[in-house]
């Protein structure tokens, strides 16, 4: 993003800020707080772009923010709460700046996770989980003979459930590559 201007950045990081103290606290990020933050991205991307412009940058924004970590949320790694307030910074933000801060905050999480697995010395562990997980996300699987089962019999397990590091609160990892990329672009 190339310079931000006004209203988005305060915006951005009250709502980021609210988020990441919200997780901290309940591990959750509570719907009313994205809906918040996505109804009042509408009048501020009018102020900055104008009538189509504005819809255009909420929508492709509000688009490409929940794209980005959908595919973590698909599988079990983070939860929909994440998944929504990234694409209400990005109805914000547009669709560039969502993608940078999709960047930016998997990098943090990345590095918050290696520091977590360091601290309780369970790097070795960590890292053949991700592994394992890439592999198993690489390799396409046979489904049609799972299709023809009842789906309760089927184990259901998440990532998160089964990791080293447990759940993180990734709001927090948002909030931080929300405010690295708008203090940087400005």
């Amino acid at each position: 993003m190339n310079g931000v201007p006004f209203p988005v950045g305060p915006c951005v990081i009250v709502l980021a800020l609210l988020a990441a103290l919200w997780d901290l606290q309940t591990r959750r990020i509570p719907n009313w707080l994205v809906a918040t933050g996505l109804i009042a991205a509408i009048p501020v991307q009018w102020f900055t772009q104008g009538g189509v412009d504005g819809m255009q940058m909420w929508l492709g924004g509000l688009a490409a923010g929940g794209a980005i970590f959908l595919p973590g949320y698909a599988m079990r790694l983070m939860g929909a709460g994440d998944v929504k307030l990234m694409a209400a910074i990005g109805a914000f933000c547009g669709a560039y700046g969502a993608f940078e801060i999709g960047l930016a905050t998997c990098v943090i999480g990345a590095l918050w996770s290696l520091a977590l697995l360091y601290r309780r010395r369970q790097v070795r562990a960590g890292l053949s989980g991700a592994a394992a997980l890439l592999v198993s996300c690489a390799t396409p699987q046979n489904n049609a003979k799972d299709d023809e089962k009842d789906d309760t019999t089927r184990p259901h397990t998440s990532v998160a459930a089964n990791s080293i590091t447990g759940t993180m609160p990734y709001g927090v990892a948002i909030a931080i590559g929300s405010a690295l990329v708008l203090f940087y672009s400005v």
